[in-house]
């Protein structure tokens, strides 16, 4: 079930999806502006270097489609699937559905994510990786919420650091639903 209420400009200021309300968080345009500036860091680090992007699906697809149309040099892309949330919080267990393959041997890899929160779906997916052997590995997210850590990881380039609430849109979503709105919302 969707409810909208638009505000003067367009946008939607409060949505609410499955009985759950939620406020305009981050623009659409805010966001653009931030990964615009991330593919520019990015390019300068890794200057005749080609890399390879995996894209943490579903949730970053959104995310590493922009970032990629906003880098200017060759790449490449893989894409891995995780799960670890049931409705509003993670369940602290990791469905992986989709591995990663051969091809990022030896690739300078930048993991993809749209959010970080607890991080573990992040450190499973460090552990997985080490068996291929790649020639270095980055960590990108849009999100992250440096309360909600319990473990240790160094993050190489961050979107918007946030609170510990839970966000939909922009590839993120509640059960299944919320993730193609272009803005963020966070639940009130």
């Amino acid at each position: 079930m969707f409810i909208f209420n638009k505000n003067g400009i367009g946008n939607m200021s409060t949505l609410i999806v499955n009985n759950k309300k939620f406020e305009l968080y981050i623009s659409s345009e805010l966001i653009q502006n931030r990964i615009t500036e991330l593919a520019a860091q990015i390019e300068a680090d890794y200057k005749d270097i080609e890399v390879c992007f995996v894209s943490v699906l579903n949730g970053a697809l959104y995310f590493t489609s922009d970032l990629m149309l906003n880098y200017p040099k060759p790449c490449t892309l893989q894409t891995v699937k995780c799960k670890s949330y049931e409705g509003l919080s993670s369940t602290g267990k990791i469905e992986f559905q989709l591995p990663f393959n051969d091809q990022i041997n030896n690739k300078h890899v930048i993991l993809l994510e749209d959010i970080i929160d607890t991080g573990t779906t992040l450190t499973f997916l460090l552990e997985e990786i080490k068996a291929y052997q790649p020639a270095s590995v980055k960590i990108c997210t849009l999100l992250l919420k440096p309360d909600a850590l319990i473990y240790p990881l160094s993050i190489d380039y961050v979107g918007f650091e946030i609170p510990n609430a839970f966000v939909l849109g922009y590839g993120l979503d509640y059960d299944g639903l919320g993730r193609n709105y272009k803005d963020i919302y966070k639940i009130i």
